[in-house]
This record gives structure tokens, sequence and C-alpha cells, in this order.
């Protein structure tokens, strides 16, 4: 039964980054609109701070992420 109980709770840690990354992404996306002033390089940095920040929150390490990503990407749930 712990395996289980286990298993269940990589999956509910996986759902809530996910939730929790596809929101960073809208964040990004629906926020105000940039000037040409803002660079390329800021909203990547925006974006690296938010995904390290939900990585630390969940602890999760760059294998993990990744291997998510790649899953994600596999199924088409994202491009």
């Amino acid at each position: 039964m712990p395996r289980t109980m286990n298993e269940r709770e990589k999956i509910r840690k996986f759902r809530e980054l996910d939730d929790a990354f596809a929101e960073a992404l809208r964040e990004l996306d629906s926020g105000p609109m940039r000037s040409e002033q803002v660079s390329v390089d800021q909203i990547d940095s925006d974006f690296n701070d938010r995904l390290q920040h939900l990585m630390q929150e969940y602890a999760l390490s760059q294998r993990c992420v990744h291997k998510m990503l790649s899953t994600l990407m596999e199924y088409k749930r994202i491009s």
C-alpha cells in the first residue's frame, strides 16, 4: 500500500506542478502589453525565476522537470 500512495503522491505533485507551470505561462502571455523596451532577455529571466521558484516549492530537480516537459511534449499537451 505505501508504494501505491507514493505513486499517487507523485501524480498529485506532477499535476500541481503542471497547473502551476501552465499558470506561469498564462501570466507571461496575458501580462500587460510589454513595450519594445522590455527585452526578450528580461522575459526569459522572469520565466526562469518563476520556474526556479516552482521547482524549489515542489522540491523538483531539473531532471524531473525535463522529464515532465518531455512527457507533455510526447503526448502533445504542449508544443
